[in-house]
Formats: structure tokens, sequence, C-alpha cells
């Protein structure tokens, strides 16, 4: 529970962090559309980041692997939902857009795993 909690915090910070640095590093240096992909990445990152409070809670109240894996999935989704499109609005490089969805799909995966860990302890 406190590591979901501990790492919830730092991805949290992380996400204020990247945040400044696409409205004040990046606001000049890159297109509008392009700032608009970051920004995307920095909301999905900070929506999920919270997420993990909510799985540091749902270990206190229905511990078992689903719940624990529904916070890897967040943290997966992060990493490659939001990073690609991290490097990709700075970078330009086109075929990281292909691998944003998996990062989308494990954060889907992630809100159905606790769903079912909820549903199972009802």
């Amino acid at each position: 529970m406190a590591n979901w909690f501990a790492t919830g915090a730092i991805l949290c910070g992380l996400g204020v962090v990247l945040g400044a640095f696409g409205a004040h590093g990046l606001r000049e240096r890159l297109t509008a559309d392009m700032l608009a992909v970051f920004e995307t990445g920095v909301r999905y990152h900070f929506i999920h980041a919270l997420a993990l409070f909510v799985v540091a809670w749902a270990a206190s109240r229905w511990p078992g692997p689903l719940v624990g894996a529904a916070g890897w999935l967040f943290v997966a989704g992060i990493a490659i939902f939001s990073g690609s499109l991290y490097v990709l609005s700075i970078s330009g490089i086109r075929w990281l857009g292909a691998i944003t969805p998996i990062g989308g799909l494990c954060m889907i995966a992630g809100w159905v795993l606790l769903a079912v860990a909820a549903l199972r302890a009802s």
C-alpha cells in the first residue's frame, strides 16, 4: 500500500515538473499542435498518477493480485502513453504515435482490474 502511495506521489511530482516544462520551456519551441500533444500526455499522466492513490486505498480494502496488477498497468500506461506523447511532441518522431494506444490500453485494463477487484470483494 505504501509503495503505491509513494509511487503515485512521485509520479504526481513528475507531472508537475513536466507540466511546468511544457508551459514555460516548450511554448516558444513547439507548434500549437505539438504543445497540445505534450499537454495531453501530462493530463493522462496526472490522472493515472492520482489513480495510484486509489490503488493504494484499494489494496488496503481488497488485497490481492488484481489491485497490484492495476497499479502496474497504470505505471506502464503513464510510461507508454504519456512518454510516447512527450517524445513525439519534442522530437517529431511520428512512428511513436503508433505505440501510444498500447499505453491507453494499459490504462483501460487497470481500471477494469480495479472494477473486478471491487466486484469480487462485494
